[in-house]
């Protein structure tokens, strides 16, 4: 199948200059109350694997905090040194970024700053070199296998394949908590593996805790997290601006990380329960039938899912299970409704991201054919007044 970057460009950039302000335009930081939550959990001990472009390593905001990895393109090799695609170093940041400088008070951080990242390069963007649905389920099998209890997925294709399907289960029966992107197309289309059995679809929201126009609401949806306008680590030691699924997928990998380091003994189903049991609507379509499906069961609320006292509930807890050959704990479980794949031969898979904005570096356009790289002037961005932003606090 023909692949199409999902990649609608606009320009919010941050050059190197801000960085010491960057972490105050990380809204979503302040709304979780990140401070509050890293004393509760950071993630630390736990391996999160990032099915993407590679990562760079080298940024002053990941070091320490990326494994070597491994590389799924031709030439393999590692994943950590990753210089010309920034998707994968953009959500690595979002997951587990320390920031730098004095009390690495600067810079990008992540909602699991203590957690390591496993980056698994499946993806090219920027020219017509792409990842395959075989590639990315080698991936997944992969990661389940070296130690990675949270696999995130930002990407994602209409289409799904057997393998695909087989690599999820795969990694459910190793216990890992398997998250992706519902898509960036603004409809009901189902997208895949967000709509495998098993595996955390998310949804993408806005600063007031609003569904993002652009999120799918077809790939049968679970919890939604901030995917608008987040500041993320760039290219050449760089920062950017971007919204899409991919973003909200990161954060929902966040969280889990940090449910896997305070409640070790949990299983994947356990660990979504407790996001789901902690989630919250906004008052707008609160009172309606859950899940609901732009929202699934609401914003994700990582404080509330460590602080609060809940039974840990059945195994596989809200998670369909993955028949025919479930593992232990999708047994009792059945498919529910819309978890029917397409099966093809081998498919083709683009990253999920919305709208980017970029500080000096290559920008992407999506075409039907291909990629157009692009370079815009930088621009500082305003300065903020408190971290505090308007709308709903997600940690309340």
């Amino acid at each position: 199948m023909a692949a199409l970057l999902c990649a609608v460009s606009s320009v919010h950039p941050a050059p190197p200059a801000a960085a010491d302000s960057i972490r105050d335009h990380q809204w979503a930081l302040s709304a979780f109350d990140a401070e509050a939550t890293e004393k509760l959990s950071s993630g630390r001990g736990v391996t999160v694997a990032v099915v993407d472009t590679g990562v760079d390593g080298t940024h002053p905001d990941l070091t320490g905090n990326v494994l070597p990895g491994k590389s799924f393109l031709a030439g393999g090799g590692r994943a950590d040194r990753e210089t010309d695609s920034v998707h994968g170093t953009a959500m690595a940041s979002l997951i587990a970024g320390h920031g730098h400088g004095p009390g690495n008070s600067a810079g990008i951080k992540g909602l699991a700053p203590g957690a390591k990242i496993l980056p698994l390069r499946v993806n090219v963007d920027g020219n017509l070199q792409f990842g395959s649905v075989k590639g990315v389920a080698e991936a997944i099998r992969y990661a389940a296998e070296h130690g990675a209890s949270v696999i995130n997925l930002s990407l994602a294709s209409p289409s799904s394949a057997r393998v695909l399907e087989e690599s999820v289960r795969y990694a459910r029966q190793k216990g890992a908590v398997v998250v992706a992107g519902a898509g960036n197309d603004g409809t009901d289309t189902p997208n895949y593996p967000a709509s495998l059995p098993g595996v955390v679809s998310v949804g993408a929201v806005d600063v007031s805790g609003k569904i993002w126009a652009k999120s799918n609401y077809g790939s049968n949806t679970l919890v939604a997290a901030p995917g608008v306008d987040n500041y993320s680590a760039g290219l050449n030691h760089q920062y950017q601006t971007e919204s899409g699924t991919s973003d909200a997928t990161a954060y929902v990998s966040a969280a889990a990380a940090l449910l896997r380091a305070k409640f070790p003994h949990l299983t994947a189903g356990q660990i979504a329960n407790r996001l789901v049991k902690t989630a919250k609507l906004p008052d707008s379509v609160a009172g309606g039938k859950l899940p609901d499906k732009h929202y699934g069961y609401g914003f994700i609320r990582p404080y509330r899912a460590l602080a609060e006292d809940i039974p840990a509930g059945a195994r596989n807890g809200p998670l369909p299970g993955s028949a025919p050959s479930a593992s232990p704990e999708d047994a009792g479980s059945a498919a529910g409704p819309g978890q029917e794949t397409t099966t093809v031969k081998d498919g083709s898979v683009f990253v999920v991201r919305g709208v980017v904005g970029a500080a000096g570096i290559g920008l992407l356009g999506a075409l039907a054919v291909g990629v157009i790289r692009r370079r815009r002037p930088v621009v500082p961005p305003p300065p903020v007044s408190g971290r505090q932003p308007p709308g709903p606090d997600f940690r309340q």
